[in-house]
């Protein structure tokens, strides 16, 4: 199979995990049989300081022509401590989704045998935790208008808007995912509330008949943000509006002991997108430390569901278990052993492949 990839490296350590990916999804072309074409392209605070826009025209071409899209981090420290910044690199983030119509972002949550000991939460809560969390991202109180403030400057208001279609389209996929898995889906909301989530729960239950086979519960979003601490095994597939789904997501990251090991994919109707769910970690850029098995899990997510390769993806996901079990981990890992650079890690992996 010929594959066309767009690489988005971005910020901070974005490049340096996104060179490791590239160098296990070289060797899985190799040992497969596949002809990898790679394009790369600005975005975030790198492609400010270039030519003054987050997400230049140039590199919304390069992802239209790509058969999918493997993305690092943004954001960079001079733009967090200005709040008065005009332009700001999460802009490019919210302008890819929008442009590349990216409305749905799955991010699963799931343990390494090997690091359960690692997790904030006991053992016997989180041994065996398998969930996929569906966020719908390119409406909600993100995008909302109008918003801003008063001519006063004390008071601010955003505006929380979401449509019939928008959630039937995010339901559908969520409805599809768990009839592949345990078939339980729940619906997260604030129907008590908010408009909205009531319109959220309504759409849902509309379409529940269509899938008999799906069991659905509805929970509000403060029951589910203590819940996936209780009993996240308790979960399948969740799916939630925009920023219910941007705070749940990182709540569940860490129950697998590390956000530097949780990929995500976001499925638009352009082309498809897939990155790590940790965030450009400027303190650790171009030191040659930062973990890069998130990335690397994106890429065989990539093969999943941008290609419907499983083979390929479940090679990678075992070669990243192994480096696991066997401790070539970089510093955040390591606990006292011998920590392992970044590109160390990416080479091992590819040696694996290689065997």
């Amino acid at each position: 199979m010929e594959m066309n990839i767009a690489l988005l490296p971005g910020d901070g350590i974005g490049p340096e995990v996104v060179d490791q990916a590239v160098k296990v999804v070289k060797a899985i072309g190799k040992k497969f049989g596949h002809t990898l074409n790679f394009e790369e392209a600005l975005t975030g605070a790198a492609a400010i300081d270039a030519v003054g826009n987050p997400y230049p025209d140039s590199t919304h071409e390069v992802c239209l022509k790509a058969d999918a899209v493997l993305f690092g981090a943004i954001g960079h420290p001079k733009f967090d401590n200005d709040p008065s910044a005009k332009v700001r690199p999460e802009q490019g983030l919210l302008e890819m989704r929008k442009k590349l119509g990216l409305f749905c972002n799955v991010r699963p949550t799931f343990t390494f045998p090997s690091l359960v000991h690692k997790s904030p939460l006991k053992k016997d809560r989180i041994e065996g935790t398998d969930l996929v969390f569906l966020r719908e991202l390119t409406g909600g109180i993100y995008f909302g208008e109008p918003r801003g403030r008063n001519e006063q400057g004390t008071k601010a208001f955003d505006t929380c808007v979401y449509s019939v279609e928008e959630i039937e389209r995010l339901a559908r996929m969520g409805f599809e995912f768990a009839q592949k898995r345990r078939k339980l889906l729940t619906c997260v909301d604030k129907a008590n509330v908010l408009a909205t989530s009531r319109l959220w729960r309504e759409t849902v239950q509309r379409l529940a008949p269509e899938y008999p086979d799906v069991k659905v519960e509805y929970e509000f979003v403060d029951a589910v943000a203590m819940r996936l601490i209780q009993w996240p095994k308790s979960y399948d597939v969740l799916i939630t509006e925009n920023m219910f789904g941007d705070i749940l997501t990182d709540e569940a990251s860490v129950i697998s002991g590390s956000m530097g090991l949780m990929p995500s994919a976001s499925i638009g109707t352009k082309t498809k997108l897939f990155e790590p769910i940790h965030g450009s970690y400027p303190q650790a850029a171009g030191k040659d430390i930062a973990n890069p098995l998130a990335t690397v899990l994106s890429a065989a997510m990539m093969f999943e569901y941008a290609f419907g390769l499983q083979e390929e993806a479940n090679a990678i996901s075992e070669v990243v278990n192994l480096s696991l079990e066997k401790g070539i981990v970089t510093e955040d890992l390591s606990e006292g052993d011998k920590a392992y650079k970044t590109s160390e890690v990416g080479d091992w992996l590819v040696e694996q492949l290689e065997k």
